[in-house]
């Protein structure tokens, strides 16, 4: 394989919660209206992602997994994870609030759908100043009263609602019920999976259809976790030009890195492909005496084997995600 940082053509995602906003403010080409997502690097079937520079442009994620697994993802990965690339990475933009959902674990997804699970992590983008997200519950809920909140149309009242500014960083693990506000845009990093469970969906009727959406009741009382965590904020830190833990869990790892200036980063220490998005700036990547740039709401994917790198910028903040 001939390794080099690989950019995505995005797919964009029809949602009847969506807005405009990757458009105005993150330069994504699409024709009109309500598209709630960009998925900007995805082995999804059916939502390929498709390589936009290079030698292997043209081809999908799955293209080059065929071809160049091990060499792609690393032996330990392709091993793991069978020849499937394991995460999905998205730009979200919720102009209206998400329902209310669960996703199930991977004994649950792969028994029920021949899927991963869909572990996720949150960083929030600028957004409206009274923007929100759900993560969990506001008391103790046990399974009982969950469903006599259910019955009632009462669930909202116990839903745990959290004020959110740029930069906030959550970890979604499958089991807790969340939702995305409105006026929330944020970049997601999860597992590749497309399984998602609506408990509640506010009544409303999508637009295209003119029906409401279904909703998978039963399915999400198989997969939520009642018990609640003592903080739902994943707390870094934001030291310059050094990676700064931010989510480290068995389906991905993260770092923040506020880059200003010139940085040299070595990859052969993290084992793994290696995926960067830009979430505020632009910044350029040098490798092997060629560059490539890196703007707002833009990825990189690093193959296995990249191992030295250099980042250039005057102010960028990357999340840098591996496994």
């Amino acid at each position: 394989m001939k390794k080099y940082p690989l950019k995505f053509e995005p797919i964009f995602q029809y949602r009847i919660w969506g807005g405009t906003k990757l458009k105005t403010d993150y330069d994504k080409e699409f024709q009109g209206d309500n598209i709630g997502e960009s998925w900007e690097i995805s082995a999804v079937p059916g939502n390929e992602t498709k390589v936009s520079n290079g030698d292997y442009k043209g081809k999908t994620l799955n293209d080059l997994i065929a071809d160049f697994g091990t060499e792609l993802l690393g032996e330990r990965i392709d091993q793991q994870y069978e020849g499937k690339f394991p995460l999905l990475i998205k730009f979200i933009d919720a102009k209206k609030p998400l329902s209310i959902q669960v996703h199930p674990s991977d004994d649950l997804a792969r028994q029920l759908h021949g899927s991963f699970g869909k572990n996720e992590m949150w960083y929030i983008m600028p957004s409206f100043d009274d923007a929100s997200i759900i993560v969990g519950f506001n008391t103790d809920v046990d399974e009982a009263d969950y469903q006599k909140l259910i019955q009632e149309k009462r669930l909202p009242e116990v839903l745990n609602e959290i004020p959110v500014k740029e930069g906030d960083v959550f970890y979604i693990p499958t089991g807790r019920v969340h939702a995305i506000g409105s006026g929330v845009v944020l970049a997601e990093i999860q597992q590749s999976s497309d399984v998602t469970y609506r408990i509640y969906d506010y009544d409303r009727k999508d637009a295209r259809t003119g029906q409401k959406r279904e909703l998978h009741t039963e399915l999400a009382l198989k997969a939520i976790d009642f018990n609640r965590p003592d903080q739902y904020h994943t707390d870094y830190l934001k030291k310059p030009n050094q990676p700064n833990s931010l989510v480290q869990s068995s389906y991905f790892k993260t770092n923040f890195w506020s880059l200003n200036g010139r940085i040299d980063r070595s990859l052969d220490i993290l084992d793994s492909f290696v995926i960067y998005m830009c979430v505020k700036g632009s910044a350029t990547c040098h490798y092997q005496d060629k560059t490539y740039a890196l703007s707002l709401g833009q990825c990189l994917l690093l193959p296995h084997g990249v191992k030295d790198i250099t980042w250039e910028a005057k102010a960028a903040d990357l999340i840098e995600i591996y496994l």
